[in-house]
């Protein structure tokens, strides 16, 4: 494997680590909102990702990055309140919440942003190692 592979496979793991930090803040953001429906209630949502396995198996790299697949609604329950005061109740007094656990999206977040690090840490040391290469090739 050469060293600039590295560079392609930190890019595809910071572009991944990318979109389930987004994810995970849309889904922080939407925590607290409430509906009138179960059709309009917001449901969590979480990237899925997979090894490029395709380029692997065609034999076009020895190495194998991050390819983000898609970001898919969790089937979690969704929660649901009796409060028949609240402007948003439904005909039976009943408000729809998200399927949010902000607790664990704030474990995501902290895990994501931990692999994004570690990815631009890989591409840094990358970097250096070349850099102390070409120094060889002028002594």
């Amino acid at each position: 494997m050469s060293l600039f592979n590295v560079f392609d496979i930190s890019a595809t793991g910071m572009s991944a680590q990318s979109v389930r930090l987004n994810t995970t803040a849309s889904n922080i953001a939407n925590a607290d909102s409430v509906s009138s429906s179960v059709d309009q209630t917001y449901r969590a949502r979480h990237p899925v990702f997979a090894a490029e396995m395709q380029k692997a198996a065609a034999g076009q790299e020895e190495s194998v990055g991050v390819k983000v697949l898609g970001v898919v609604e969790s089937e979690a329950p969704l929660n649901v309140e009796y409060a028949p005061q609240h402007p948003m109740a439904d005909s039976n007094g009943y408000i729809y919440k998200p399927n949010v656990n902000v607790i664990e999206e704030m474990t995501n977040m902290i895990s994501a942003s931990r692999s994004y690090q570690t990815n631009i840490q890989l591409a840094e040391s990358a970097k250096n190692m070349l850099n102390k290469t070409l120094m060889l090739g002028r002594s």
